[in-house]
């Protein structure tokens, strides 16, 4: 059956379907996600931005585990007729679809953050596209799209409305930041050190670790954020604007400087590239940008 479905979609491949299925890829991937979320975070609604972020980080951290555990092999590994494309963001294991359970994580959160009948029929849609690119590209079985569907989904809607009280309640907003960023970070730095030194799968788990300094160095911003900066998301057009753009081009910096980390420490500066990129986003940027008024202060 799966077979047949995946050979389904190499019959109809085209040039118009490829560049069509790589850009609903996109939606689904992670830069896309994150520099939406930021936007959000930065200019429009801390407080959905948050939501936002966990939701996803909740959802790709369970990902992350299952395909560790799994260790699924692609349809492009098992079946010789299909090649793959887009392998490039093919980077684990098969089960479940990563990209589907972040762009379902995501457009579920998105649904619920501003609950008008237009997103919510937006998001359905583009968390379908999500899942049907992967199978058209060639580089996940349908069960790994259903399981990220319904991973994703499930998380988002389980945890929502208990992060949305969460945020509302500083004193256990600022537990819960401080104990999970410092458990995901803590959980990352050991996996970084067991796959430079200790011959870990890094198929396995280095997009766990990744995804874990990610949301140990958010977290731990997010809490640095809320006890010094508290910073508002007004400001002219312009302004948003500027601030978007020039916090994005330092995470981009972050992320670029892999170049300058040697060969030998490539699971440890990835650690410590996502857990800054992370950092810098919820927290450090925010209290920069304040003391040169991008942000301005609660009032």
């Amino acid at each position: 059956m799966q077979e047949s479905i995946m050979l389904f979609f190499l019959n109809i491949e085209n040039p118009v379907l490829d560049f069509l299925g790589n850009i609903a890829s996109l939606l689904g991937e992670q830069t896309f996600v994150i520099a939406v979320i930021l936007y959000i975070f930065w200019n429009h609604d801390k407080k959905k931005g948050f939501g936002l972020y966990s939701s996803v980080l909740l959802s790709v951290i369970a990902m992350g585990i299952l395909k560790a555990i799994v260790r699924a092999p692609r349809p492009f590994q098992v079946l010789e007729s299909i090649q793959g494309k887009r392998l490039a963001t093919a980077t684990g294991y098969s089960f479940p679809s990563g990209h589907t359970t972040t762009g379902a994580a995501f457009y579920t959160a998105l649904a619920l953050s501003f609950r008008k009948r237009k997103v919510s029929i937006f998001c359905a849609i583009m968390m379908t596209l999500v899942g049907l690119s992967r199978l058209y590209l060639g580089v996940h079985w349908p069960i790994d799209v259903f399981a990220g569907l319904l991973l994703g989904v499930f998380i988002s809607f389980a945890f929502y409305h208990y992060l949305d009280y969460l945020y509302d309640d500083e004193n256990r907003r600022m537990r819960y930041l401080l104990i999970m960023g410092t458990i995901f970070a803590v959980s990352g730095a050991v996996i970084s050190i067991l796959l430079n030194f200790f011959s870990a799968d890094e198929t396995a788990f280095n997009d766990l670790m990744k995804v874990l300094a990610l949301g140990g160095g958010g977290y731990l911003g997010f809490a640095l954020e809320n006890k010094k900066v508290q910073f508002l998301t007004d400001g002219t057009l312009g302004k948003k604007i500027a601030r978007y753009l020039i916090g994005l081009v330092v995470v981009l910096l972050i992320m670029g400087s892999k170049v300058i980390i040697p060969e030998s420490l490539y699971a440890i500066g990835g650690f410590v590239r996502y857990s800054l990129v992370g950092f810098w986003a919820t927290g450090l940027y925010p209290l920069i940008g304040k003391n040169l008024h991008l942000f301005s202060g609660a009032r």
